[in-house]
């Protein structure tokens, strides 16, 4: 072993963390009205308590008696609070517990002297990674935990609906919001700086286009690495569900049980569920990755795709405020840029309401007061550093 006096101190805390975490559920579940939240806690302390005698027995063979427990101070304190605290927060208390078990047994796993004794740790890391997500779950409601999986299961028969709204609508508004704000603050800020200078549109035109070329390429290759690295870390967590799932198939079926209990299954029902799921092993993989992620592998649209989208919008956003400089000069193109501008603001504001379902007139006014204000800003520090430019 590779420091045998420190794997001794981690195994006595790794025992005295289970015993304190198999009382904490016993005293949440005690408590606890629902009843398959209440049988989800008991199976979570018993599972503890089991982690807890392995230890016990480790440490005996390793010449070492742990005693009796007994709650310490801080310990009877944090327990107190956790009764008195919402549930939603007392699980979320909980579930720090367990995130610092799991670096605990990283550790242990590392000292362990045998391949046996890692494999031991490495199982009891697992099921107390499955206890962190029941955790996580109760702390936040499904309901709100995962929007995707609503959506998910809203259009599981209607496949056609898989980012109808909230893909590329969503990315083109939000590509002519980002490309209209940007060159509308350019053009503003460089009026103001140009105000007394003789080809003043010259500078403003030349200098909206290339506001206009550099915020449509900077969207495009942001959503392209952007939606790459989404799905880059989609498929690294289900390659490691899949290990999970040959390495400790019951456990990761318990585990989607749970998830099935805790979104109102009974456990009669979220067995049978399973059971029907885990014939296919694929499908039980995607059901797995999709509560654990809260996402589902049809949820990420093509990477070129995005960036197609977005270079296009946030060029089509960004000329806006640029076109009538290729046909008016001074004064008049000035004019015309902030009406057309402000216009625009208003109909991306409106347009929102796709994805928000908020009043269309209060979220056009609200993106045009906020154009608004960008360009004032941006005009008038222009106006600050014109003497500059003489």
């Amino acid at each position: 072993m590779k420091n045998p006096k420190q794997f001794i101190t981690n195994l006595k805390q790794a025992w005295r963390d289970e015993m304190n975490s198999a009382a904490n559920y016993r005293a949440m579940a005690a408590q606890e009205k629902n009843p398959e939240r209440k049988s989800i806690l008991d199976r979570m302390a018993d599972a503890e308590d089991k982690h807890a005698a392995r230890w016990a027995a480790r440490l005996k063979e390793l010449g070492v008696e742990v005693g009796a427990y007994k709650a310490s101070l801080a310990e009877t304190m944090r327990r107190k609070a956790i009764l008195k605290s919402d549930p939603a927060i007392a699980a979320q208390m909980l579930e720090d517990g367990e995130a610092g078990a799991d670096s605990l047994y990283g550790k242990m796993i590392e000292m362990a002297e045998s391949e046996e004794e890692k494999n031991v740790l490495k199982e009891v890391q697992l099921e107390e990674n499955a206890h962190s997500l029941m955790l996580q779950e109760m702390s936040s409601p499904p309901v709100t935990r995962h929007p995707q999986s609503r959506l998910d299961k809203i259009f599981a028969n209607e496949k056609w609906h898989a980012h109808s709204a909230g893909g590329w609508i969503g990315q083109a508004i939000y590509g002519i919001n980002d490309g209209l704000g940007s060159a509308f603050g350019v053009v503003s800020g460089v009026a103001g700086a140009t105000s007394a200078t003789a080809n003043s549109s010259e500078f403003i035109l030349l200098s909206g286009l290339a506001a206009c070329v550099a915020s449509a390429l900077s969207m495009g290759s942001g959503a392209y690495l952007a939606t790459k690295s989404e799905r880059e870390v989609y498929e690294a967590e289900v390659e490691k569900e899949r290990g999970e799932i040959e390495s400790n198939p019951d456990e990761e079926r318990e585990e989607l049980e749970l998830f099935y209990q805790l979104k109102g299954l009974s456990p009669d029902d979220a067995k049978r569920t399973v059971a029907k799921i885990s014939e296919k092993p694929e499908q039980l993989l995607k059901s797995l990755a999709h509560e654990e992620l809260g996402l589902s592998e049809e949820s990420f649209p093509n990477p070129w795709k995005s960036a197609f989208s977005a270079t296009i919008s946030t060029a089509i956003g960004a000329i806006v405020p640029v076109l009538p400089f290729f046909f008016w000069t001074g004064t008049t193109g000035l004019i015309i840029s902030f009406v057309i501008s402000t216009l625009a603001h208003f109909a991306v504001g409106a347009s929102k309401t796709v994805l928000t379902g908020r009043s269309w007139m209060k979220s056009g006014m609200e993106m045009t007061f906020v154009g608004l204000g960008e360009a004032i800003t941006t005009y008038l520090i222009g106006l600050l550093i014109a003497p500059a430019l003489k």
